[in-house]
């Protein structure tokens, strides 16, 4: 919380993360509507708010007893990213020391290669792809610990815009999945299993696919009930692969 400082808990955080990264928010900072009056600055004409949900005791009689007792009760407010704000300054991102990046040209050529590729936008610090606006979206390279972490994570979010329907349809943009969910899991699989196939492809070293492998692994925790799992990922990371290398024609 902008005013307090105060992190968010429990499951806000993940009610917040998840609308950040719907909304391309950048900030981490959220405050609410009387907040931001406050600190002399205001909510945007038709922005839209964020839940934040808490439990508060209540002191009422026990109907057997006649002894008061404390009885919890779900309440919940509304929020507003500190972007979805104006007049209002937004506290410096933590300092990093930038890399001085350079390219790697084989991983570029594939990146080239991706004849119908989507939008790529770099800014903030998060990385994703948006379905609904077909964009993929990373920090500046320089953001990155090396060139190696950089296109792996960027051969991430492409292989998920694989999934929008003009390409080989996954229902990305059409039927999205809730963030937890078995089908969510599966497609972050299949997108870090094309992005191994694509690291293989441009010769980034091991350390980069060993991170991989721990990723996939935390997935695969949440939807091991699936016996048939790895084989259809790995065959639809496969098509996603080939696709973004040029090596299948675009759906018609």
């Amino acid at each position: 919380n902008l005013e307090s400082g105060k992190d968010y808990r429990g499951i806000n955080s993940f009610l917040l993360a998840f609308t950040a990264w719907a909304h391309g928010y950048e900030s981490s900072y959220w405050l609410t509507f009387n907040q931001a009056k406050q600190k002399k600055g205001g909510v945007r004409k038709g922005e839209k708010s964020s839940l934040v949900i808490f439990w508060k005791q209540y002191e009422v009689t026990d109907e057997e007893t006649g002894e008061p007792k404390n009885v919890p009760v779900l309440r919940y407010y509304n929020v507003f990213n500190v972007t979805q704000c104006e007049g209002i300054a937004v506290p410096d991102a933590a300092t990093f020391t930038p890399i001085d990046f350079k390219p790697i040209d084989a991983a570029d050529a594939i990146v080239k290669a991706y004849a119908d590729a989507p939008v790529i936008e770099h800014g903030g610090t998060r990385a994703f792809y948006r379905p609904s606006t077909d964009v993929v979206r990373l920090p500046e390279p320089s953001r990155f610990a090396s060139a190696e972490e950089f296109y792996s994570t960027l051969f991430h979010e492409l292989a998920h815009s694989t999934g929008h329907s003009k390409r080989l349809d996954r229902k990305l943009d059409t039927d999205p999945q809730p963030f937890g969910s078995p089908d969510y899991g599966k497609e972050e699989l299949v997108a870090e299993m094309a992005a191994a196939f694509l690291s293989a492809h441009a010769g980034i070293q091991p350390v980069t696919i060993d991170n991989q492998a721990a990723y996939i692994g935390g997935w695969l925790k949440q939807i091991r009930h699936d016996k048939k799992l790895v084989i259809t990922a790995a065959g639809a990371a496969q098509k996603a692969s080939d696709y973004i290398r040029g090596e299948r024609k675009p759906v018609e």
